[in-house]
């Protein structure tokens, strides 16, 4: 079957430091800062710039969002020089929320530059360690803080699982898909609402079985929700639940290796999770819906480094400036359904398809 690559050109874009970001402001407009000023200026002389990022519970090696952060991190490193550790950039693992603050803060008195909180649930710590340390420059992925001293930075993750389902609906063949959230919070409620808008659009009569694990660590428990959904006949499972998700892999490649002949697919998140599906020389990952988090990081990074901190602003990335998309399926999915899956995409960066952010709001 001919291999076709398909989705996210950010890599490129940001290399460039081409990437636009339609940013929002406290009354609610958007505004493209991409080469605006800044609220905040780095000026260090010829003293390296450095970085550093605090992880969620899901830890830097989650095989997803966490891992997909600190690549970013490593690769500015490497681009500019630095070495780990102080003065170059590092990373702090979260074991639990109550140290979000505790690592912020190490961070911060560790001097580095810009420091990364990796998620949603950094809002609150992020937010009062932003009003007590008012000279540090801070960044929250995933999560929006209204201070002058924090870039935000959002995705359209709805615009890419929206992709994701289209290819789901299209490829299955029980007519039934699967989607596992890891916690219901509004970064994941727009994967869920995408994903299930591009399935109904791609095929109104696919049923679609909906579950979240209430986790984004706890792989035993996606393992267990993905168990009960293949055993219902749902052939194809897009998990949007951080290393939780990867029990949905464990529990497909497990039924995978009882039986070679075994319909059983994964759609990965946030990375090209394509590694994760490996079993012999078969592999169980349909597609990952990617998320460009690690370039966001590189270009937030090198805006900063520049003296262009978005400080008080949110960059949001979408289809349109390559922040989400559909990794490689190395033939999984034919080339028919990706001529129909590049269609929507089409639409969606033209406008034509405005993609909901709540599962409610899809009809």
């Amino acid at each position: 079957m001919k291999k076709r690559k398909f989705g996210l050109l950010i890599s490129s874009v940001v290399a460039t430091g081409a990437i636009l970001g339609a940013c929002g402001t406290d009354d609610g407009k958007k505004e493209n800062t991409a080469n605006e000023g800044s609220n905040g200026t780095t000026d260090k002389g010829t003293e390296a710039f450095s970085i550093a990022m605090v992880t969620d519970t899901g830890g830097v090696d989650d095989k997803s969002f966490n891992q997909s952060a600190w690549e970013g991190i490593q690769q500015f490193g490497k681009d500019n020089g630095l070495s780990k550790g102080d003065g170059g950039f590092d990373y702090l693992e979260s074991k639990q929320d109550s140290e979000y603050n505790t690592n912020l803060n190490a961070l911060i008195r560790r001097d580095f530059d810009l420091v990364f909180g990796v998620g949603f649930l950094f809002e609150d710590a992020m937010g009062k360690i932003a009003s007590q340390q008012k000279d540090a420059q801070l960044a929250i992925i995933d999560g929006v803080v209204d201070a002058p001293n924090v870039a935000s930075v959002l995705f359209n993750e709805q615009e890419g699982a929206f992709l994701a389902g289209v290819a789901a609906a299209k490829m299955s063949q029980t007519g039934k898909i699967g989607f596992i959230g890891g916690l219901k919070i509004p970064v994941i409620e727009r994967f869920h609402a995408g994903f299930i808008a591009g399935a109904k659009a791609a095929n109104p009569d696919i049923i679609i079985e909906q579950d979240y694990a209430e986790s984004f660590d706890k792989a035993d428990i996606g393992k267990m929700i993905a168990n009960r959904m293949y055993s219902s006949g749902v052939d194809i499972i897009f998990h949007a639940a951080g290393g939780a998700g990867n029990g949905v892999f464990t529990e497909a490649k497990e039924r995978k290796e009882k039986d070679a002949n075994a319909n059983v697919w994964v759609i990965g998140v946030d990375k090209d999770q394509y590694d994760e599906g490996k079993v012999g020389d078969q592999n169980v990952t349909l597609t990952s819906m990617v998320k460009g988090v690690g370039n966001a990081v590189i270009d937030i990074a090198n805006r900063t480094k520049e003296g262009n901190f978005p400080g008080g602003k949110t960059t949001i990335y979408g289809l349109a400036e390559g922040g989400v998309g559909l990794a490689d399926s190395r033939g999984a999915i034919n080339d028919e359904v990706l001529a129909v899956v590049k269609e929507f995409e089409e639409k969606i960066i033209a406008g034509e398809i405005k993609v909901p952010t709540h599962p409610d709001d899809v009809k």
